[in-house]
């Protein structure tokens, strides 16, 4: 098994999801996820958001805010709905995953229901993140459950992660904390790979201790740790990006995330390439920019 940091589309995409998550395994804290707002106007305009942030050294692409039983995404048109995730995974050269969030409050098209999440992989999903936008209400308690179910659903294979970038609306307090190793373990035994927790100085009170008790918890129940921004800091300097991907790897994260709300819909361009800088120099990013997507 090669390093995904290394590997070209072509071998990505052969990748089972067990395979999947070994080579984000092998590479050291390395591997960048861009978030995209799936219906938010292009900030360029003949490139969709999703071609852009590949284009600036995203590894992976997760589609926020959208209905896998009707896909769309916007500055992209023509793509067959039935095989409409494969498609755009090879038209970017990037897996491609979405987010689910296990709450009534959203529209039906986004929850974290079996149903949504099979479609999503039969149309060519490579990863789904349960976890809760603004406002949206979810806890640690919904996504649980919508991981046992979804899980039972999907079988062993797709690579399901979990977590929340922010509180979602719900404020922590002494029965819901914002994680915590008991909330880990029962995320496990009910069915993630991964499990997301907020990059040290994005939410109040998250620091570099809490994210290194989160990832070795992680890591010590066997599955990987992923750092968020998802508090709007995406649009902030490129410096202040740097410093977050410092901290989120000298916590032992294996993944990274960088969030849509740079501008609407999309990190500001050049922090997606700041934060794959500071995370792994400029050999990995310009190969990630540059690469055909038909090697």
């Amino acid at each position: 098994m090669q390093r995904f940091l290394d590997m070209t589309y072509s071998e990505i995409a052969a990748l089972s999801g067990r395979e999947l998550l070994q080579s984000f395994r092998l590479s050291e804290g390395r591997v960048l996820f861009s978030e995209i707002v799936a219906h938010k106007a292009p900030l360029v305009d003949g490139i969709s958001n999703a071609e852009l942030a590949a284009a600036m050294g995203a590894d992976c692409i997760l589609l926020n805010m959208i209905d896998p039983g009707k896909p769309q995404i916007a500055g992209i048109a023509g793509m067959e709905e039935s095989v409409f995730f494969f498609e755009l995974a090879s038209f970017l050269g990037r897996p491609v995953g979405i987010n689910l969030e296990p709450s009534d409050l959203v529209n039906p098209g986004y929850r974290a229901t079996p149903e949504q999440a099979r479609r999503a992989v039969d149309r060519g999903v490579s990863f789904i993140l349960l976890t809760g936008n603004p406002a949206s209400g979810v806890t640690l308690d919904d996504i649980a459950r919508s991981l046992e179910e979804i899980r039972k659903t999907l079988g062993d294979d797709p690579v399901l992660m979990a977590g929340k970038m922010h509180h979602a609306g719900v404020l922590p307090s002494e029965k819901e904390p914002f994680l915590s190793d008991k909330c880990i373990r029962s995320w496990r035994d009910a069915g993630a790979d991964v499990i997301l927790f907020p990059a040290p100085g994005t939410v109040p009170g998250i620091t570099m201790e809490n994210a290194v008790s989160f990832a070795s918890e992680a890591h010590s129940s066997g599955l990987l740790a992923m750092t968020s921004i998802g508090t709007s800091q995406e649009g902030g300097s490129a410096e202040s990006l740097a410093q977050i991907a410092l901290w989120s790897k000298m916590c032992g994260v294996d993944l990274h995330h960088i969030g849509d709300a740079g501008y609407s819909g999309i990190a500001v361009p050049e922090n997606i390439t700041a934060y794959s800088v500071a995370l792994r120099g400029r050999r990995h990013t310009w190969r990630r920019m540059g690469a055909s997507i038909r090697r």
